[in-house]
C-alpha cells in the first residue's frame, strides 16, 4: 500500500492552474496568441499533440550522461531503448544505411549541435568558410562584422564568407571556388537560415575536395523537406549534416549531428567517436530526454505518407504566396523560392524589415525583418523573411496564401502611410504614427477573424479566451 503524501510535497501532483496559475494564464494567452494570428515565421512551425506529450514526460526526470550501454549513471534501461529507438528513427526518416551513417540526438540545439560539430572536425584557430549572414547564412557558420567576431565559430575559427550573386541572389560558386584556392578552408559549410532555393551539394565537395577539406552541411531549415524528398540530399556529398528538429521537421526544440562512417576504418578517430565526444563531455552535460522522445515521435511522423503530403503543400503555398507577392510588384530574392520560405525586399518601398515586421504585429501577422542583399547595415536589414511551414500545419492551401499576400501588401500600404505622415525614418517616430492609423485596428480585427477559422495544431482552442490587454 502506497504511503500518504507528506504535506510539503503536496504540491508535487497539483495541476498547474492551482500550482501557478500566473505562468498557467501566460501558457493560456500564448496559446490564443499563436491561434489568432498568422505566424508566418521561417524558423517555427506547430508541432503535434504527441511530441509536446513526450515533452512533458516523467522523462524529464532521468540523468543519463553517456551514450546508450555507457552512462554515467544507473537507471537508464529504458532512456537506452529511446535513445536507440531515437536515432534508429533519424536514419529511417532520411533514408539512410546505418552501415554508412550515424546520428546522435543529444544536442539542445541546432547552434549547439553545430558548435559540437566544429569541435570534432577542426582544431583552434582552423579555417572555414560558410554562407554570409547578409546573404541568408547563420550566425553559428563564421559570421563576424569588420568590428566585431560576432559567433563563437568565428571566435575560436578563422573564418571567411562567402556570398550570393548580388544579380540572381543564388550563391556565388565560382567565386566561392576562387576565394576558397586563396584561403584554404578545413571546412566548408553550406546551409541557410534566410535562402529560398535549393544547394548544389556536388559542385560544394568538389570545391571541398580541392583542399582536403569536410563538408558539412546545416539542413536545419529545410530538413523536414529533405525528409520528404522535396530538396535535394546533402547526405550524398557530406561528411556531417546537422540539423534543428523544429522547423520543416516539426518537432520539439532540440538539434541532430549525422555523421558519415567509412568501413574499416580506427574506431578511435572515426567521425562517430570525435562528434559523440563533441557532444558529450565536450559541449554540454547530459541529454534532455524528454526533448529526445519528442524528436522520436516527430522523426516517426516524418517517415510517413502524410508528412510528404504536408511538405509538397508546404512548398506549394511558398510559392503560391510569391506569385501573389509579385503580381504586387514586389522584389524577391533569387526571384521566387524552392522551399519553404521567401525573402522579401522592402528597400524598393523605401522601407525597412523593421517596420514591416512592427505593423505586422499590430495586425496579428508574425514575420521576422532580415537582412537582404545589398543592406549596408544589419541593424536597418532591408527585408523581410516568410516562411509558409506553420500556417501549412494550420491546413492553408494556396488560395489561403493569396489572401496572406494580400493581407501582407495592406501592411505596406499602412506602412508606407505612416512613413510619410511621421516627417521621419526613424522607428519611434514611425511607429507613433502608426498606433493611431485606423486601419490598423480594421486589419488586426480581420486577420484575427481569418486565422482563427483555421484549426490549431496540438492543442484545444475550445476553451481558449482573448487575453486582455
Amino acid at each position: 500500500m502506497t504511503k500518504p503524501v507528506e504535506s510539503y510535497n503536496a504540491f508535487l501532483n497539483t495541476p498547474l492552474s492551482e500550482a501557478d496559475p500566473e505562468i498557467a494564464q501566460i501558457i493560456e494567452n500564448e496559446k490564443y496568441r499563436q491561434f489568432a494570428e498568422l505566424e508566418l515565421i521561417a524558423s517555427e512551425n506547430f508541432t503535434s499533440q504527441a511530441v509536446m506529450e513526450a515533452n512533458g514526460s516523467a522523462l524529464t526526470n532521468k540523468y543519463s550522461e553517456g551514450l546508450p550501454g555507457a552512462r554515467y549513471y544507473g537507471g537508464n534501461e529504458y532512456v537506452d531503448q529511446l535513445e536507440r529507438l531515437c536515432q534508429q528513427r533519424a536514419l529511417e526518416a532520411f533514408k539512410l544505411d546505418a552501415s554508412e551513417w550515424g546520428v546522435n540526438v543529444q544536442p539542445y540545439s541546432g547552434s549547439t549541435a553545430n558548435f559540437a560539430a566544429l569541435t570534432a572536425l577542426l582544431q583552434p584557430f582552423d579555417r572555414l568558410m560558410g554562407l554570409d549572414l547578409p546573404s541568408g547564412g547563420h550566425l553559428t557558420h563564421g559570421y563576424q562584422t569588420d568590428k566585431k567576431k560576432i559567433s563563437s565559430s568565428s571566435i575560436y575559427f578563422q573564418s571567411m564568407p562567402y556570398r550570393i550573386d548580388a544579380e540572381t541572389g543564388i550563391v556565388d560558386y565560382d567565386r566561392l571556388e576562387e576565394n576558397a584556392q586563396l584561403f584554404r578552408p578545413q571546412l566548408l559549410i553550406c546551409g541557410a537560415s534566410a535562402y529560398p532555393r535549393d544547394w548544389d551539394y556536388a559542385r560544394m565537395r568538389k570545391i571541398a575536395d580541392n583542399h582536403s577539406a569536410y563538408l558539412l552541411c546545416d539542413m536545419a531549415h529545410i530538413s523536414g523537406l529533405i525528409a520528404a524528398g522535396e530538396q535535394e540530399s546533402p547526405f550524398k556529398h557530406c561528411d556531417i549534416v546537422t540539423t534543428t528538429t523544429h522547423k520543416t521537421l516539426r518537432g520539439p526544440r532540440a538539434g541532430l549531428i549525422f555523421y558519415r562512417k567509412k568501413a574499416g576504418e580506427d574506431k578511435k578517430d572515426s567521425l562517430e567517436t570525435r562528434v559523440n565526444q563533441a557532444v558529450f563531455p565536450s559541449c554540454q552535460g547530459g541529454p534532455h530526454n524528454n526533448t529526445i522522445a519528442g524528436i522520436a515521435v516527430a522523426l516517426k511522423q516524418a517517415a510517413s505518407p502524410e508528412f510528404v503530403q504536408y511538405s509538397k503543400q508546404v512548398r506549394a503555398n511558398t510559392q503560391a504566396l510569391a506569385r501573389k507577392l509579385t503580381s504586387y510588384g514586389y522584389r524577391l530574392s533569387s526571384g521566387g523560392s524552392e522551399n519553404h520560405l521567401i525573402l522579401w525586399d522592402l528597400k524598393p518601398q523605401g522601407l525597412t524589415g523593421s517596420k514591416i515586421e512592427k505593423i505586422c504585429e499590430l495586425v496579428n501577422i508574425t514575420l521576422n525583418k532580415n537582412s537582404v542583399c545589398g543592406d549596408k547595415s544589419a541593424v536597418t536589414p532591408g527585408g523581410a523573411r516568410i516562411g509558409t511551414a506553420a500556417l501549412t500545419s494550420r491546413g492553408f492551401k494556396e488560395e489561403d496564401f493569396e489572401r496572406v499576400g494580400e493581407l501582407l501588401h495592406r501592411t505596406v500600404e499602412i506602412a508606407t502611410e505612416a512613413q510619410n505622415a511621421a516627417g521621419s525614418k526613424l522607428l519611434k517616430d514611425f511607429m507613433a504614427v502608426a498606433v493611431k492609423s485606423p486601419k490598423i485596428a480594421e486589419l488586426q480585427k480581420e486577420v484575427e477573424d481569418f486565422a482563427t477559422s483555421f484549426p490549431m495544431p496540438g492543442f484545444d482552442v475550445s476553451t481558449l479566451k482573448k487575453p486582455a490587454h
